[in-house]
């Protein structure tokens, strides 16, 4: 048992890890599936002589051993997809871009109380900055308004920029969006009406970027990226869902 401390203390960390944004409403695939994964690992490594016993029982029939191999074989699959999305997450998150030629767009979050969450405050931190180095460049605020806001996620991020100093002349506003894919199709609308530059640059947070990549390009959008920081105990929660986001992208 005392050989195992380790790794069982390392799966209760990460177990913790993946719940502690439950204490923040925030629930998805992402901390269920951490969750899931953390405490079966932490259970098999708690009881590990008899999960032994069991597999070697299983392994003696036929059935048994073809379910091992092919849950094996799924893990195994598993691992390596998830490694390969998670390079391409940081390459996506590092993809600045290369001139002032492209319109900002920041992507919403959620507004609380008619302010911004904690993760559109980092959001609006990043397009602040790049917005003051860059003084051509112009920004679209992207979100429409929940159920559970009072004003719509564009006009929270408007309202911050221009209380921050950057001139109104230069946002533009699309409140219409409900997710993603439709903050980069309203986006586009009114870059093509307002003659904006074609090329975008996506602020958003960094594990978010490569799916807000694989979206612009089935619109045809060019897009390079600007990262904000995400807290890091809320990091593996939205790490994991976007393994899952990734791939429903592709797929669908």
């Amino acid at each position: 048992m005392s050989a195992r401390i380790i790794p069982i203390s390392v799966c209760l960390f990460f177990f913790i890890l993946f719940a502690v944004p439950l204490t923040r409403g925030i629930i998805n695939v992402g901390n269920g599936a951490g969750m899931f994964l953390s405490a079966s690992l932490m259970l098999i490594l708690v009881f590990w002589h008899r999960f032994r016993l069991f597999l070697g029982h299983c392994w003696e029939k036929p059935v048994g051993k073809t379910v091992i191999s092919v849950s094996v074989i799924i893990m195994t699959a598993s691992v390596i997809l998830a490694a390969v999305i998670s390079a391409f997450m940081i390459k996506a998150a590092n993809d600045k871009p290369r001139n002032e030629d492209t319109t900002l767009v920041i992507l919403g979050c959620q507004v609380r109380n008619g302010a911004p969450s904690l993760m559109l405050h980092g959001r609006l931190e990043a397009a602040y900055a790049y917005l003051k180095e860059h003084e051509g460049v112009k920004v679209i605020v992207s979100g429409g308004k929940g159920e559970d806001e009072i004003i719509s996620e564009a006009q929270c991020m408007k309202e911050w920029l221009v209380g921050s100093g950057i001139s109104p002349d230069r946002i533009y506003m699309e409140d219409r969006s409900v997710n993603t894919e439709e903050n980069l199709l309203f986006s586009k609308e009114i870059i093509d009406k307002n003659h904006l530059p074609s090329a975008i640059t996506i602020v958003t947070d960094g594990f978010h970027q490569l799916r807000a990549d694989i979206l612009a390009e089935k619109q045809g959008i060019e897009s390079y990226n600007i990262s904000s920081h995400t807290k890091f105990y809320l990091l593996p929660t939205y790490w994991v869902r976007e393994w899952f986001g990734v791939i429903y992208c592709k797929i669908f």
